[in-house]
């Protein structure tokens, strides 16, 4: 009876670039450049032969990894691209992309990512590539084993023979179309699984393009297509939910929010059996989401054991979603191996040797899953002849099963940092621009967005060094491969010398101020209104990151604006402080916050060729998610802009951020701007104050509330539904330092500027997905822009409810 021994890996990968043809000679050379380095060796020395298998004993080609029996699992995790978008395109699981390449047959089985092409958020440009990539209309590579896209070429290559392939993808099926993992193995489709459960709720829109599957635990033939059927020999292929039967283990699999649903497909497949269950996903990041997706997989295995082998997109979608990758292998409740959550690398492989007999020891041992599991319905099952997950004559002192890990978490600080920096990094390769330009006031909100730029750097300078080192001892013409991207390595540092004007093969800089100084550009934009405190902190904080800095004074521009006012209507508005009206102020205010968006977007065409170089700046825009709910933001200021790397991100976390980086990455300067207190600058100085003085004028004063209070409105307005009666209903039991009657004053004005500025959100920045109460009205937050502002009979229940409510703090103290 074979061993249940087996060696589980979990391979990530970004889709960087385009398809290209690939030499057979170019394709194993590949594979050499995706290995890790403790593997390179040992696969030059045991090439597999022409029918793809390992060279020499027992079929063994990582002598020191390859286990004997079980389930050897090859898990593949593939970023969404973003930049340029080629409709019809499906990109190939296995090489001829940059980084996305295969290894040879180390591993038994590859799961991959969910619907293997670009642009995974499943808008439009989405469905310009429906079109073209029902199965009907892809073919095999002859001799790949994979699936590549009709018209793409690439030469004959036994990549993925003896391997099982689970891949993401569409498929039509009688006219309706699913998206669907595809089994394939020996350049054979063993089966076709379309989906259960859509995600339609969020930022998902998948019930536009896909159709659930409504017979469970039913299979019917689905017909190929001819050409499809000329290369695999093979007329129809079971569709519908079912699993592979190997030799030695049964193999299913589920996609995505089927992790997240009530009724998981998991929970039917373990209890029939099914020893290995992948989850190709597509889950993009939010912040404190990864805590809940690890609970999940745990709970899945805990209850019903088994091995789950996790795999998810990395990198910005063309969007705003970033999808956060974080590969897992749990056994059992307990994980094993667990990828990088934040990486600019293409290529991670993660490994873990897992014993079968465990899981199967570990069901036995708990009657009331037993007793289920005897009465549960059957899955229809595939036949994969002759193949064996294992290979016989391993034991646990030459491969010892892999240990549970500790958890590798990031606090929200950390994830507000990371996330971001990603994001801006791949839109900054992909949109081919030569970097940015942020408006710096000194404030929090614009040195959150000059530190999260400053960590991108570092990351930068961090994977160009490992590359360089993962380069070290490779032939030349395995160097040469990699200035072309090839398995991504190399990418980054080739990015790297782009944006700093370097030569190909020069030396990438060891430090991050100097590629910052190339990439981040900042200017204070002072008028007679800004404090020297926070000047100073711009230029201590831009010199510390190493950004190119400018200080300038915008009041002439701000008086030639009022001065053609003057000669239109003869009048010359005031501050409130020197006589004027509220609509005064605020319109003087305005003229100061506009004029800053328009140089903006001067600076940032004109500061490449100020410098000698070529190309263009995007402009970076800094309003954080709760001026964005409250609308404390002037419409076309320094909020609009071309990307917004803290737009889903709050004042609470920002200055946690701002912390966590003073602290972990030697910007002090962020110390001093996290203690200071939140503020325009628009309106004069107060009578009296000194240069070196702070300002006067206060955000949480000028809001009427504060930045806590606006994050809880905003929790309780998007997660928990809440109109202003029931806000107020619950504000009732959670601040109970103060009285009903205060509580019913801040839920007012909330509601009456919430609405009164909504039609902000329709010309909000595109902005990073980072928090679950974001107001962003393009996808996440589908809401009318016009609402009653007055709110009559929402606010009458309120005022009618106040009647029978002490007028008191509710917890009884005095104010």
């Amino acid at each position: 009876m074979p061993s249940s021994l087996s060696s589980v890996a979990a391979f990530t990968a970004s889709v960087g670039g385009c398809p290209r043809e690939t030499a057979k000679a170019d394709v194993e050379q590949e594979w050499q450049l995706a290995l890790p380095a403790a593997y390179r060796k040992r696969y030059q020395q045991r090439r597999p032969d022409r029918r793809g298998r390992p060279r020499g004993r027992g079929g063994l080609l990582m002598t020191s990894r390859r286990t004997s029996g079980g389930c050897s699992v090859f898990l593949q995790l593939c970023v969404g691209g973003a930049g340029a978008l080629y409709p019809g395109l499906l990109y190939n699981s296995f090489a001829y992309g940059s980084g996305f390449l295969s290894y040879p047959p180390l591993f038994d089985l590859i799961v991959c990512s969910a619907l293997l092409k670009k642009n995974y958020g499943k808008n439009d440009q989405s469905m310009i590539c429906q079109k073209a990539c029902s199965l009907n209309r892809v073919k095999f590579v002859k001799a790949s084993g994979g699936l590549c896209l009709l018209g793409i070429e690439a030469a004959s290559c036994d990549a993925t023979d003896g391997i099982l392939c689970d891949i993401g993808m569409p498929v039509q099926h009688l006219g309706v179309r699913y998206n669907c993992r595809v089994f394939c193995l020996n350049r054979k489709i063993l089966a076709i699984r379309p989906k259960l459960h859509l995600a339609d709720d969020g930022n998902y829109r998948e019930t536009r393009w896909f159709t659930t599957w409504k017979r469970r635990n039913e299979t019917e033939d689905h017909t190929l297509c001819r050409g499809l059927a000329e290369v695999t020999g093979q007329d129809k292929v079971p569709f519908g939910q079912t699993a592979v039967s190997a030799l030695d283990a049964l193999v299913a699999g589920e996609t995505c929010e089927e992790l997240w649903t009530p009724d998981s497909p998991h929970i039917g497949q373990a209890l029939a059996g099914v020893d290995i269950i992948g989850n190709g996903s597509g889950s993009h990041h939010q912040l404190r989401k990864l805590d809940t997706r690890l609970n999940y997989m745990i709970s899945a295995t805990a209850k019903c054991g088994g091995v789950y082998v996790y795999s998810n997109q990395r990198g910005c979608d063309g969007g705003r979603l970033y999808y956060d990758g974080c590969a897992l292998i749990v056994v059992n409740g307990d994980v094993v191996a667990q990828a990088a959550q934040f990486s600019l690398a293409d290529v991670e492989v993660i490994t873990a040797t897992v014993n079968l007999e465990d899981v199967r020891s570990y069901r036995a041992s708990v009657s009331s899953r037993m007793e289920q599991a005897s009465g549960a319905r059957r899955l229809p099952t595939v036949e994969a002849p002759s193949f064996c997950l294992g290979t016989p004559g391993a034991n646990y002192v030459t491969h010892p099963p892999t240990l549970p890990q500790a958890l590798k978490i990031h606090s929200p600080q950390e994830e507000c940092v990371l996330g971001p920096a990603c994001w801006l990094w791949d839109y900054l390769r992909r949109s081919g621009s030569a970097g940015f330009f942020l408006p710096l006031s000194g404030g929090a909100d614009s040195s959150s967005v000059a530190a999260i730029v400053g960590v991108m750097c570092g990351l930068a300078i961090e994977t160009a060094a490992a590359e360089k080192a993962e380069l070290s001892g490779m032939d030349d013409d395995a160097k040469r491969k990699s200035k072309e991207g090839v398995a991504g390595v190399g990418s980054v540092s080739n990015e790297v010398r782009r944006l700093m004007g370097l030569k190909e093969g020069e030396k990438v800089p060891s430090s991050p101020r100097d590629l910052a100084n190339c990439v981040l550009h900042t200017c204070f934009m002072g008028t007679e209104n800004s404090s020297n405190a926070t000047r100073a902190r711009a230029s201590a904080l831009a010199d510390q990151i190493g950004a190119y800095h400018s200080n300038i004074v915008i009041d002439t521009a701000v008086a030639a604006v009022v001065g053609v006012f003057r000669t239109l209507t003869g009048k010359t508005p005031r501050f409130l402080s020197r006589g004027g009206t509220s609509a005064e102020d605020l319109a003087l205010q305005n003229i100061q916050a506009r004029l800053r968006m328009v140089m903006a977007y001067l600076l940032a065409q004109l500061l490449p060729w100020v410098r000698g170089r070529q190309g263009f700046l995007l402009v970076l825009g800094s309003a954080n998610v709760d001026e964005a709910l409250r609308g404390y933001m002037t419409k076309y200021d320094c909020s609009s802009a071309d990307l917004n790397p803290i737009g889903g991100i709050s004042k609470v976390d920002l200055k946690k951020l701002l912390e966590w980086v003073a602290r972990e990455r030697g910007y002090t300067a962020l110390a001093d701007i996290a203690a200071a207190p939140p503020t325009a600058e628009l309106r004069p100085l107060a009578e009296g104050a000194g240069e070196a003085d702070e300002h006067s004028q206060v955000d949480e004063e000028d809001m009427g509330m504060t930045y806590e209070e606006l994050s809880h409105f905003g929790r309780l307005r998007k997660v928990a539904r809440c109109g202003p009666v029931s806000m107020f209903q619950n504000l009732l039991s959670a601040w109970r330092h103060l009285s009903p009657q205060e509580i019913a004053s801040k839920v007012k004005r909330f509601f009456i500027f919430y609405s009164v500025n909504r039609h902000k959100m329709t010309t909000l920045t595109p902005s990073y997905h980072a928090e679950e109460y974001s107001p962003d009205d393009n996808r996440f937050d589908l809401r009318p822009f016009l609402y009653p502002t007055r709110w009559p009979r929402q606010f009458a229940v309120i005022d009618s409810m106040l009647k029978g409510l002490p007028s008191g703090r509710v917890d009884g103290k005095e104010a």
